[in-house]
């Protein structure tokens, strides 16, 4: 099980030299543009949740809907998140053939940040997220997502920046990355006050 300083940690582990995180002919995704919450989000999740169900069987441990399309009344980019835990993301003959007919396609290998994989799906759209059942970052994901549901104000917080990161990228003319970027800084304010809600870390002095 992933220990407790690895869950409030954020890991940025750079890539090895020599390497890269993406396949030939994959990139960070020119994607950016965001739009106001769709109600047809969650049943695109259960569409794609089944297809992979349907190509793993029982080697699908979890599938998690994370990320701003799992959170009710947040504006996103129309893109579907999941997390797929496997028992062993490095083994990749035991899931990727699978996904592939399912219509996944491999775009990133990153073994030396918890064996994560990401595949895409392009009808629904879909960012599909592989890590092993020891992977701590699968956790944060639902920290956030949880407490996004359940807090209005941070919830509000996080969808104007989304927004604001937006349209500056858009029109810096970024990429997913960059824009991702411009968030960081509500996306970790949001995480300390969820941590410390869950009695994760202690509050600073003086809070």
């Amino acid at each position: 099980m992933p220990k407790l300083i690895d869950i409030v940690t954020f890991h940025e582990p750079p890539v090895p030299a020599g390497q890269s995180a993406y396949l030939p002919g994959a990139g960070p995704s020119p994607e950016i543009e965001i739009t106001e919450w769709n109600d047809a989000w969650p049943e695109q999740f259960q569409l794609l949740a089944e297809r992979v169900r349907e190509a793993l069987g029982w080697r699908a441990l979890a599938i998690e809907h994370v990320g701003s399309t799992s959170v009710r009344g947040l504006p996103a980019k129309p893109i579907i998140d999941i997390d797929l835990i496997v028992a062993d993301p490095n083994d990749e003959r035991s899931y990727v053939p699978a996904l592939q007919r399912a219509g996944f396609e491999l775009r990133v290998r990153e073994p030396w940040w918890f064996g994560h994989r990401f595949l895409r799906h392009v009808d629904p759209a879909c960012n599909l997220h592989v890590f092993g059942f020891d992977s701590p970052e699968t956790i944060k994901h639902r920290i956030f997502r949880d407490w996004l549901r359940a807090n209005p104000s941070d919830r509000e917080l996080y969808a104007n920046a989304k927004r604001k990161a937006s349209g500056l990228s858009r029109d810096a003319g970024e990429h997913s990355m960059q824009y991702n970027a411009r968030k960081e800084a509500v996306i970790r304010e949001i995480y300390q006050r969820a941590f410390i809600a869950m009695g994760l870390i202690e509050a600073p002095p003086g809070q």
